[in-house]
């Protein structure tokens, strides 16, 4: 009870029912209690995009909150997620699956970058033209969310934009078919 709990603190059960109000609304605001630092957050971003490209699954859903989020953005042009996919298994099987499609595609690469105030990466093909752009969302020491956006009308403003679905297609004739 509210008496029990402002005897024990020393408050007025006025103050705690406002203090129990107040805590309540940060938890549903879901805001992380202590900001991380940059230095912290880029090295977060640095063994995330390490793990992807070894496909580390076990390394990568550590990095990843319980509930993150990957969205993309195709904008009807190129494939991309039909829905947003939640969870960090079904996450980091997804984001290890997609590398290892970009590995058979020669002379793709990938380029860490800030988006929007936040680490990303670019992801590139042989001649240095824009195939996509992942933006990462870091709350404290996990990742909540990763936005992949492969839709060329987004992409055109940060330089020559691949033609995904020509690279998918060639990724995709190189997969070994089995007997």
């Amino acid at each position: 009870e509210y008496s029990e709990i402002a005897a024990i603190v020393g408050k007025s059960e006025e103050n705690v029912r406002q203090l129990a109000t107040r805590a309540r609304r940060h938890v549903k605001q879901r805001r992380p209690r202590f900001q991380t630092t940059r230095e912290k957050r880029d090295e977060l971003a640095q063994r995330f995009f390490a793990a992807v490209e070894h496909g580390d699954l076990a390394a990568l859903e550590a990095m990843l909150a319980h509930d993150v989020e990957l969205t993309g953005d195709g904008g009807g042009k190129v494939p991309a997620l039909a829905r947003t996919l939640r969870g960090r298994n079904r996450v980091a099987r997804t984001l290890i699956n997609w590398m290892r499609l970009a590995a058979r595609a020669p002379g793709v690469s990938m380029r860490p970058v800030e988006v929007n105030g936040g680490p990303g990466a670019l992801y590139l093909d042989s001649q240095q033209r824009l195939i996509g752009v992942w933006a990462l969302d870091i709350r404290g020491s996990q990742i909540r969310s990763i936005s992949s956006i492969v839709n060329p009308d987004k992409l055109t403003h940060l330089g020559p934009v691949a033609d995904f679905g020509s690279l998918l297609r060639s990724a995709k004739r190189l997969v070994p078919r089995s007997a």
